[in-house]
Formats: C-alpha cells, sequence, structure tokens
C-alpha cells in the first residue's frame, strides 16, 4: 500500500465517524458539546480530504489557526475528562474526539503551508513555471515598477532548490526592505504581485511575453 492509498483510507475512515457522530446525535446520544465536536471535525476532515487530492479548501491562511484552535481542544477535552465530573457517555464523545482530533494536526499543519501549489491560481502557476525557467539560466532577474506615489523593485534569484527574492518597497518618502524564500515558483509569483504593486503582467512585460506562459 502506497503513501497517497493510506491517506485516502484514512480521509474515508474519518468521513465515516463523522457520519456515525451524526447518526448518533440523531438518536439522542450527544450533547451541545458533542455537536460543536462534529462541527469542527466536519472542517477537519474537509482539510484532510483537501491535503489527500491537493485542492485548496477555504484559505490557507485559516489552516493553521483551526489547527492551533484543534489542539488547545484536545488539551481541553483530555483535562475535562480527568478533571471533571462528566457522564461516561460525555467521556466516550471527549475521548473519542481527542483521540482522533490528535491524529489531524501534523496533516493540516502542513496543509496551512501556503508554499504549495494547491494555494496557486492557475495563473500563478503558469508565471511561476515562467519564472522557474528564466532562473534556471540567468543567476538574478530585476523588476522594477513605479505607480504614482508608490514604487517597488524586486531581485529574485534561485538558490539551491528555494526561489529568494528580496523587496524594496517606497511610499512617498517612506522606504522598507524584506527578504522571503520559498520552495515554489508559483508562491513566488503570489508574493510579488501581493506585497507590491507589481503585478504579474509587469513580471511577464520585463521579463517574457505580453502572454500567459504554458504551464
Amino acid at each position: 500500500m502506497n503513501l497517497q492509498r493510506a491517506y485516502i483510507l484514512l480521509a474515508i475512515f474519518y468521513s465515516a465517524l463523522i457520519v456515525v457522530g451524526l447518526i448518533a446525535l440523531m438518536a439522542g446520544a450527544g450533547s451541545l458539546v458533542s455537536i460543536a465536536q462534529l462541527l469542527v471535525g466536519a472542517v477537519a476532515v474537509l482539510g484532510l480530504w483537501g491535503y489527500v487530492l491537493g485542492k485548496g479548501f477555504m484559505n490557507s491562511h485559516s489552516w493553521r489557526p483551526f489547527t492551533v484552535m484543534l489542539a488547545l481542544s484536545v488539551v481541553l477535552q483530555l483535562l475535562a475528562v480527568f478533571t471533571m465530573p462528566v457522564s461516561n457517555a460525555d467521556i466516550t464523545w471527549l475521548l473519542s474526539g481527542a483521540i482522533f482530533s490528535a491524529m489531524l494536526l501534523a496533516i493540516l499543519y502542513r496543509y496551512g503551508d501556503r508554499d504549495q501549489d494547491l494555494w496557486a491560481s492557475d495563473e500563478e502557476i503558469a508565471e511561476g513555471h515562467h519564472l522557474g525557467q528564466l532562473l534556471e539560466n540567468q543567476p538574478e532577474l530585476v523588476v522594477e515598477k513605479q505607480e504614482a506615489d508608490r514604487q517597488a523593485k524586486v531581485r529574485m534569484v534561485k538558490s539551491g532548490d528555494r526561489y529568494r527574492a528580496s523587496v524594496t518597497r517606497c511610499y512617498g518618502e517612506q522606504e522598507e526592505t524584506f527578504e522571503q524564500s520559498f520552495k515554489r515558483p508559483s508562491t513566488l509569483a503570489y508574493f510579488v504581485q501581493t506585497f507590491t504593486c507589481i503585478t504579474l503582467q509587469d513580471l511577464r512585460a520585463q521579463h517574457g511575453t505580453d502572454k500567459a506562459p504554458a504551464a
């Protein structure tokens, strides 16, 4: 069994747990806490399927805060089991929720990493492919743009298997400089467009054709 098939089986198993939980609630075996657990669990299973299928569900910036919240819920559920007078039914819900949530933490944390093609648009993937090819053939790319009172300059290089962007931004008389590195060239394209006034069209105009490159 390969790893991908194992992840698919895991996602199916967790989906089945959500269905079983819904059936239990409909049968009257649960409480408001159980409903909250199922809602959180359903979101976690959505993230698990997104990771397995390589699809971006919701927003990349949502998943790591959600993972932190999930980790805190695991701790709180275990504390409730060992420190509070709860019924046997509630103990079952709390323990099962804590155990199965804990198993998802590492997967959902990795899923929330923005530096993956699954979070990139088709245009960012295409432009990233183009930038990656250019940086294979030349040591550095520089893109500059001035727009009204804003000015930006980006230097891009490939260092090993990572792409590094050094940005200088000017707003009137204010200037700031920062640097970031990425595994995926599509994330480099996203970064430049998001944190400067430089668009993907500007990148193509200064380093390529006026048409989007093919992936």
